[in-house]
Protein backbone atom coordinates (compact mmCIF):
# COMPACT_ATOMS: atom_id res chain seq x y z
CA UNK A 1 0.00 0.00 0.00
CA UNK A 2 0.80 3.54 -0.54
CA UNK A 3 0.44 5.24 2.92
CA UNK A 4 0.91 9.52 2.72
CA UNK A 5 0.95 11.43 5.85
CA UNK A 6 -0.63 15.28 4.83
CA UNK A 7 -0.17 17.96 7.13
CA UNK A 8 -1.64 21.26 5.95
CA UNK A 9 -3.24 24.40 8.01
CA UNK A 10 -6.97 23.49 8.69
CA UNK A 11 -9.50 26.77 7.75
CA UNK A 12 -12.27 24.60 9.90
CA UNK A 13 -9.77 24.00 12.63
CA UNK A 14 -7.97 27.17 12.76
CA UNK A 15 -4.49 24.80 13.03
CA UNK A 16 -2.32 22.57 11.21
CA UNK A 17 -3.55 19.40 11.14
CA UNK A 18 -2.51 15.82 10.27
CA UNK A 19 -4.58 13.06 7.68
CA UNK A 20 -2.94 9.53 7.30
CA UNK A 21 -3.99 8.49 3.22
CA UNK A 22 -3.86 5.02 2.16
CA UNK A 23 -3.41 3.82 -1.52
CA UNK A 24 -4.06 0.25 -3.21
CA UNK A 25 -0.69 0.86 -5.09
CA UNK A 26 0.48 -2.74 -4.47
CA UNK A 27 -2.72 -3.52 -7.22
CA UNK A 28 -1.79 -1.46 -9.78
CA UNK A 29 1.58 -1.37 -12.56
CA UNK A 30 3.29 1.38 -13.94
CA UNK A 31 3.63 -0.86 -17.07
CA UNK A 32 1.28 -1.27 -19.68
CA UNK A 33 1.95 -5.04 -19.37
CA UNK A 34 0.90 -5.36 -16.00
CA UNK A 35 4.39 -5.22 -13.88
CA UNK A 36 6.21 -8.21 -13.79
CA UNK A 37 4.65 -11.44 -12.36
CA UNK A 38 7.56 -13.17 -10.28
CA UNK A 39 5.65 -16.16 -8.12
CA UNK A 40 3.45 -18.42 -9.92
CA UNK A 41 -0.36 -17.41 -10.14
CA UNK A 42 0.20 -13.73 -9.08
CA UNK A 43 -2.69 -11.94 -11.35
CA UNK A 44 -1.97 -9.02 -13.82
CA UNK A 45 -2.06 -5.75 -12.29
CA UNK A 46 -3.48 -3.37 -14.29
CA UNK A 47 -1.75 -0.10 -15.24
CA UNK A 48 -1.92 3.38 -13.47
CA UNK A 49 -4.19 5.67 -16.29
CA UNK A 50 -4.42 9.67 -15.56
CA UNK A 51 -7.43 10.59 -13.55
CA UNK A 52 -8.19 7.47 -12.29
CA UNK A 53 -10.20 7.87 -8.94
CA UNK A 54 -10.85 5.07 -5.83
CA UNK A 55 -13.66 4.53 -3.95
CA UNK A 56 -13.22 6.34 -0.62
CA UNK A 57 -13.40 5.10 3.12
CA UNK A 58 -12.94 7.87 5.45
CA UNK A 59 -11.75 5.57 8.61
CA UNK A 60 -12.17 7.88 12.04
CA UNK A 61 -10.26 6.69 14.72
CA UNK A 62 -11.19 6.75 18.91
CA UNK A 63 -11.22 8.17 21.46
CA UNK A 64 -7.08 9.14 22.36
CA UNK A 65 -6.09 8.42 19.79
CA UNK A 66 -4.39 9.92 16.66
CA UNK A 67 -4.65 9.46 12.63
CA UNK A 68 -2.07 6.89 12.71
CA UNK A 69 -3.19 4.56 15.48
CA UNK A 70 -5.40 2.71 12.99
CA UNK A 71 -2.74 1.59 10.63
CA UNK A 72 -0.63 0.49 13.56
CA UNK A 73 -3.48 -1.91 15.40
CA UNK A 74 -5.45 -3.26 12.69
CA UNK A 75 -5.18 -4.64 8.94
CA UNK A 76 -6.69 -1.76 7.88
CA UNK A 77 -4.00 -0.88 4.76
CA UNK A 78 -4.28 -4.72 3.51
CA UNK A 79 -7.93 -5.19 3.61
CA UNK A 80 -8.27 -1.56 1.45
CA UNK A 81 -5.65 -3.22 -0.84
CA UNK A 82 -7.47 -6.30 -1.21
CA UNK A 83 -10.50 -3.93 -2.94
CA UNK A 84 -8.32 -1.37 -4.51
CA UNK A 85 -10.24 1.42 -2.04
CA UNK A 86 -9.03 4.42 -0.59
CA UNK A 87 -8.44 5.25 2.98
CA UNK A 88 -8.24 8.48 4.59
CA UNK A 89 -7.94 9.07 8.41
CA UNK A 90 -8.22 12.81 9.76
CA UNK A 91 -7.22 13.77 13.52
CA UNK A 92 -9.70 14.59 15.47
CA UNK A 93 -8.65 13.99 19.26
CA UNK A 94 -11.10 13.55 21.75
CA UNK A 95 -13.60 16.01 19.74
CA UNK A 96 -15.99 13.07 19.28
CA UNK A 97 -16.23 14.61 15.59
CA UNK A 98 -18.59 17.79 16.35
CA UNK A 99 -18.55 21.05 16.20
CA UNK A 100 -18.06 21.82 20.00
CA UNK A 101 -19.22 23.77 22.82
CA UNK A 102 -15.85 25.70 22.35
CA UNK A 103 -16.25 26.55 19.02
CA UNK A 104 -13.39 23.93 17.31
CA UNK A 105 -15.47 22.96 14.18
CA UNK A 106 -14.84 19.40 14.06
CA UNK A 107 -18.17 18.29 12.36
CA UNK A 108 -17.30 20.97 9.92
CA UNK A 109 -14.02 20.29 8.59
CA UNK A 110 -15.16 16.62 8.63
CA UNK A 111 -17.88 16.95 6.26
CA UNK A 112 -17.22 20.30 4.07
CA UNK A 113 -13.59 20.60 4.24
CA UNK A 114 -11.89 17.56 3.91
CA UNK A 115 -13.81 15.63 1.91
CA UNK A 116 -13.18 19.58 -0.57
CA UNK A 117 -9.67 18.83 -0.01
CA UNK A 118 -9.34 14.83 -0.53
CA UNK A 119 -11.58 15.08 -3.28
CA UNK A 120 -9.06 18.37 -5.10
CA UNK A 121 -5.41 16.92 -4.12
CA UNK A 122 -5.67 13.43 -4.18
CA UNK A 123 -7.26 10.72 -6.70
CA UNK A 124 -10.66 10.48 -4.33
CA UNK A 125 -14.35 9.45 -6.78
CA UNK A 126 -16.33 12.59 -5.72
CA UNK A 127 -19.36 10.40 -6.43
CA UNK A 128 -21.48 9.64 -3.40
CA UNK A 129 -21.99 5.78 -4.33
CA UNK A 130 -18.29 5.77 -4.04
CA UNK A 131 -17.80 7.90 -0.80
CA UNK A 132 -18.58 5.76 2.92
CA UNK A 133 -17.68 6.75 6.56
CA UNK A 134 -16.65 4.45 8.99
CA UNK A 135 -15.19 4.47 12.99
CA UNK A 136 -14.66 2.64 16.17
CA UNK A 137 -15.19 3.94 19.34
CA UNK A 138 -15.67 7.85 19.76
CA UNK A 139 -14.89 7.95 15.87
CA UNK A 140 -17.92 5.39 15.07
CA UNK A 141 -19.70 8.07 17.06
CA UNK A 142 -18.36 10.94 14.88
CA UNK A 143 -19.20 8.63 11.87
CA UNK A 144 -22.71 8.17 12.80
CA UNK A 145 -23.14 11.49 12.88
CA UNK A 146 -21.67 12.84 10.04
CA UNK A 147 -23.60 10.19 8.12
CA UNK A 148 -26.96 11.62 9.60
CA UNK A 149 -26.23 15.35 9.03
CA UNK A 150 -25.06 14.49 5.78
CA UNK A 151 -26.51 12.15 3.98
CA UNK A 152 -25.75 13.78 0.88
CA UNK A 153 -22.07 12.50 0.86
CA UNK A 154 -21.72 9.00 2.16
CA UNK A 155 -23.57 5.53 0.18
CA UNK A 156 -23.10 4.30 3.60
CA UNK A 157 -21.64 3.93 7.17
CA UNK A 158 -20.35 0.88 9.89
CA UNK A 159 -20.79 2.19 13.29
CA UNK A 160 -18.62 0.31 15.50
CA UNK A 161 -19.14 0.54 19.17
CA UNK A 162 -20.03 4.41 19.22
CA UNK A 163 -21.45 4.39 22.39
CA UNK A 164 -20.22 7.43 23.76
CA UNK A 165 -21.17 11.32 22.65
CA UNK A 166 -23.82 11.49 19.77
CA UNK A 167 -27.11 9.58 20.68
CA UNK A 168 -30.40 9.37 19.17
CA UNK A 169 -31.85 9.05 22.95
CA UNK A 170 -31.10 12.76 23.60
CA UNK A 171 -32.49 12.45 27.26
CA UNK A 172 -29.27 9.82 28.02
CA UNK A 173 -26.72 12.35 26.49
CA UNK A 174 -28.31 15.20 29.08
CA UNK A 175 -28.41 12.77 32.13
CA UNK A 176 -24.32 12.24 31.13
CA UNK A 177 -24.26 15.69 31.07
CA UNK A 178 -25.69 16.29 34.29
CA UNK A 179 -23.82 13.40 35.97
CA UNK A 180 -20.75 13.09 37.98
CA UNK A 181 -18.96 10.40 35.99
CA UNK A 182 -17.73 12.64 32.91
CA UNK A 183 -17.25 15.43 35.32
CA UNK A 184 -15.56 14.00 37.31
CA UNK A 185 -13.38 11.83 35.05
CA UNK A 186 -13.52 13.32 31.68
CA UNK A 187 -14.22 16.96 32.16
CA UNK A 188 -13.71 17.68 28.47
CA UNK A 189 -17.25 15.88 27.64
CA UNK A 190 -19.08 18.75 29.25
CA UNK A 191 -17.08 20.92 27.54
CA UNK A 192 -17.65 19.35 24.40
CA UNK A 193 -21.60 19.01 24.36
CA UNK A 194 -21.78 22.40 27.01
CA UNK A 195 -25.21 22.43 29.57
CA UNK A 196 -27.74 19.54 29.39
CA UNK A 197 -30.81 21.67 29.22
CA UNK A 198 -29.43 23.36 25.79
CA UNK A 199 -29.21 19.94 24.07
CA UNK A 200 -32.76 19.72 22.78
CA UNK A 201 -32.79 21.46 19.35
CA UNK A 202 -29.27 21.95 18.95
CA UNK A 203 -26.72 20.65 16.45
CA UNK A 204 -26.24 18.02 19.39
CA UNK A 205 -29.19 16.75 19.44
CA UNK A 206 -29.00 13.69 16.72
CA UNK A 207 -32.66 12.50 16.58
CA UNK A 208 -33.73 16.08 15.83
CA UNK A 209 -31.45 16.10 13.28
CA UNK A 210 -32.00 12.39 11.82
CA UNK A 211 -35.78 12.91 11.91
CA UNK A 212 -35.17 15.92 9.98
CA UNK A 213 -33.56 14.07 7.33
CA UNK A 214 -36.08 11.27 7.00
CA UNK A 215 -39.07 14.21 6.88
CA UNK A 216 -36.99 15.58 4.18
CA UNK A 217 -37.33 12.50 1.47
CA UNK A 218 -33.76 12.40 0.68
CA UNK A 219 -31.92 9.62 0.20
CA UNK A 220 -30.46 8.38 3.43
CA UNK A 221 -26.56 6.91 4.15
CA UNK A 222 -26.85 3.56 4.85
CA UNK A 223 -26.19 2.56 8.25
CA UNK A 224 -24.55 -0.57 9.77
CA UNK A 225 -24.09 -0.87 13.84
CA UNK A 226 -21.70 -3.54 15.21
CA UNK A 227 -21.01 -3.84 19.03
CA UNK A 228 -19.04 -6.88 20.75
CA UNK A 229 -21.13 -9.36 23.53
CA UNK A 230 -18.86 -7.79 26.31
CA UNK A 231 -18.88 -3.65 25.86
CA UNK A 232 -19.72 -1.53 28.62
CA UNK A 233 -21.15 0.94 25.56
CA UNK A 234 -23.77 -1.56 24.29
CA UNK A 235 -27.25 -0.94 26.31
CA UNK A 236 -26.30 2.74 24.78
CA UNK A 237 -25.52 1.52 21.53
CA UNK A 238 -28.32 -0.54 20.93
CA UNK A 239 -30.57 2.98 22.15
CA UNK A 240 -29.65 4.17 18.91
CA UNK A 241 -30.45 1.05 16.83
CA UNK A 242 -34.00 1.08 18.11
CA UNK A 243 -34.42 4.96 17.49
CA UNK A 244 -33.36 5.30 13.99
CA UNK A 245 -35.68 2.08 13.11
CA UNK A 246 -37.97 3.97 15.20
CA UNK A 247 -37.60 6.46 12.54
CA UNK A 248 -37.64 3.78 9.28
CA UNK A 249 -33.81 4.23 9.05
CA UNK A 250 -32.03 1.98 6.56
CA UNK A 251 -30.16 0.35 9.58
CA UNK A 252 -28.54 -3.30 10.10
CA UNK A 253 -27.10 -3.98 13.57
CA UNK A 254 -24.60 -6.81 15.01
CA UNK A 255 -23.56 -8.31 18.15
CA UNK A 256 -19.91 -9.89 17.62
CA UNK A 257 -20.30 -12.85 20.86
CA UNK A 258 -17.33 -12.66 23.09
CA UNK A 259 -15.63 -9.57 22.20
CA UNK A 260 -14.93 -6.21 23.45
CA UNK A 261 -14.11 -3.02 23.26
CA UNK A 262 -11.00 -2.98 21.54
CA UNK A 263 -8.58 -3.54 18.50
CA UNK A 264 -9.78 -7.26 18.49
CA UNK A 265 -12.94 -6.49 17.37
CA UNK A 266 -12.55 -3.35 15.56
CA UNK A 267 -9.85 -5.11 13.57
CA UNK A 268 -12.77 -7.96 12.66
CA UNK A 269 -15.08 -5.42 11.79
CA UNK A 270 -13.45 -3.27 9.41
CA UNK A 271 -12.04 -6.86 6.99
CA UNK A 272 -16.22 -7.51 7.53
CA UNK A 273 -16.97 -3.78 6.31
CA UNK A 274 -14.92 -4.03 3.07
CA UNK A 275 -15.20 -7.67 2.47
CA UNK A 276 -19.43 -7.79 3.07
CA UNK A 277 -20.97 -5.01 4.17
CA UNK A 278 -19.75 -1.53 1.60
CA UNK A 279 -20.82 -1.62 -1.62
CA UNK A 280 -17.05 -1.52 -2.80
CA UNK A 281 -16.25 -2.53 -6.57
CA UNK A 282 -12.70 -3.86 -5.80
CA UNK A 283 -11.06 -1.39 -8.45
CA UNK A 284 -10.67 1.90 -9.57
CA UNK A 285 -13.79 3.69 -10.80
CA UNK A 286 -12.53 6.03 -13.65
CA UNK A 287 -11.88 9.84 -13.78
Amino acid sequence: MGLIHFNYRSEALERYTNISIVYPTDEYSWKDGGGARFMPGQKVRPPYTPGMKFQTIYLIHGGGDDHSLVYRYTNAERYAQEHRVMLVTPDIPNSFGVDTAYQVKYQTYLTEELPAIIQALFASSPRREDTFIMGYAMGGNAALGAAIARPDLYAACVDMSGGIGLTLRTETLKQELNGDHFRNNFPLYNTTFGKAEDIEGSRFDLYATAKKQKESGAPLSRIFIACGSREFIRERVEGDVEALKELGYPVSYEVAEGYDHNFDFWDLYIRKAMNELLPLKGKAVGS
